[in-house]
């Protein structure tokens, strides 16, 4: 079974959030571009998400030897690519990341290149990729529109547009991809470029990797062609995505504190600090185009908010997730006592007290919505069932671990977990 039983507890303690998933995935990738060296990347966890790219690089050429530390994290040693691959095949698992970033990769060293994947990645969109593909000759086959994908052709040099509301992954992917041609090329965005933060990460690690592009206020990205990937040493800092969860069980009378995160990180999921400052407003307004990772620990954070309306906007991308994040959210939180209106592109959040608790939710097999309900739980009256708990691995897999060493009281099937 994979369900677990949570009881309401106060959490205390300190945290150490695990390292960045969003950081991790690019320094593989950028390490896995070099050509003059190894690189070193350290401070690594080994997620279902990062396991993906880590065995998608490898299957395009790059030769990774993965490493114990002695705190629960791993070293990656990191030799580059060297030649091209005729054809290969990779599983991006359940990484929206992976797919979108190596993509654009795969062109530049195979002759093919087939993606799958699992879950509710084999429907998510490319539609950005695809309107490339036929301005740039690139060949492409899927299964309607769904994965499997398999690519053909080689990126050339010139202009790229696109839309910047979609993902800015499809803008990472090429970011990493394009330096790669002989000649330069221009990124040029055509509407508002959404969560621009992790294009702000992207731009960060290529440039410890020796690789500078000029960004244009988001409207254009100036790539100069025939660029050299050099081997670094990269440590990846504190995940302020998942420390969201326990920053936010702070603020709901948990007494805990994370330690360790970077106060000056471009991570644009350190807004949650500046959001949660917001509530001493009746009626709180929370843009989350540059922020949707965070939509599901702020609906548990307005929902225990009492007399208080949290209007969650500029939502609609959250319907393509691991899940519809905006109707399972809502969903979940309602089943336990809350008060949440679902909205076309966001969420109505009327807040309560407590909540009740008593009841069967689901994870949706969805990591960030398991995570939101554990902290949920420890504002509810009477105990609950989540089931899909192991949805975590995909970011956190000691998830569970943590939140039992804070206190948190919770049974598997096979007994307590400590």
């Amino acid at each position: 079974m994979n369900n677990i039983l949570i009881k309401p507890s106060k959490l205390k303690g300190e945290i150490n959030p695990p390292p960045s998933k969003s950081l991790t995935h690019r320094a593989i990738i950028c390490a896995s571009l070099c050509k003059d060296g190894i690189s070193l990347v350290d401070n690594v966890i080994l997620s279902d998400d990062i396991l993906a790219t880590i065995e998608g690089m490898k299957k395009l050429g790059a030769e990774i030897e993965i490493n114990n530390n002695t705190n629960n994290t791993y070293k990656l040693h990191i030799r580059g690519i060297r030649g091209n691959i005729e054809h290969t095949e990779i599983d991006c698992r359940e990484s929206g990341s992976t797919l979108r970033f190596l993509i654009p990769v795969a062109l530049m060293v195979t002759n093919s290149c087939t993606f799958t994947g699992r879950g509710r990645l084999i429907e998510r969109p490319l539609d950005t990729y695809y309107e490339i593909f036929r301005e740039k000759n690139i060949i492409y086959e899927n299964n309607n529109g769904k994965l499997p994908l398999t690519v053909s052709g080689k990126l050339r040099g010139g202009n790229y547009t696109l839309s910047g509301k979609l993902s800015s992954q499809f803008v990472s992917g090429l970011l990493f991809a394009l330096p790669l041609i002989r000649e330069d090329s221009i990124i040029t965005i055509r509407d508002k470029m959404e969560s621009a933060p992790y294009v702000d990460l992207t731009l960060d690690i290529l440039k410890k990797f020796n690789i500078n592009i000029e960004n244009i206020s988001y409207k254009q990205f100036l790539v100069p062609g025939d660029s050299l990937y050099k081997a670094s040493s990269y440590t990846v800092e504190g995940d302020y995505s998942q420390a969201a969860f326990y920053i936010v069980a702070k603020a709901l009378g948990n007494n805990v504190e994370c330690v360790g995160l970077n106060e000056n990180s471009l991570q644009g999921d350190k807004e949650i600090v500046n959001i949660i400052k917001e509530y001493y407003k009746d009626e709180i307004t929370i843009d989350v185009s540059q922020i949707p990772d965070l939509v599901p620990i702020i609906a548990v954070l307005g929902s225990l908010q009492k007399g208080k309306t949290t209007r969650i906007i500029n939502a609609r991308r959250l319907r393509i997730k691991e899940s519809d994040r905006l109707k399972v959210i809502s969903t979940e939180i309602n089943k336990l006592g809350g008060e949440i209106e679902e909205l076309e592109d966001g969420l109505l959040i009327r807040g309560k007290e407590n909540l009740k608790g008593g009841v069967t939710v689901s994870s949706w097999k969805d990591h960030r919505i398991a995570m939101a309900l554990a902290i949920a739980a420890t504002r509810c009256k009477d105990e609950i069932i989540l089931q899909d708990y192991l949805a975590v691995n995909k970011s956190y897999p000691d998830f569970w671990k943590d939140y039992t060493s804070l206190g948190g009281r919770v049974w598997a099937p096979y007994g307590e977990i400590n």
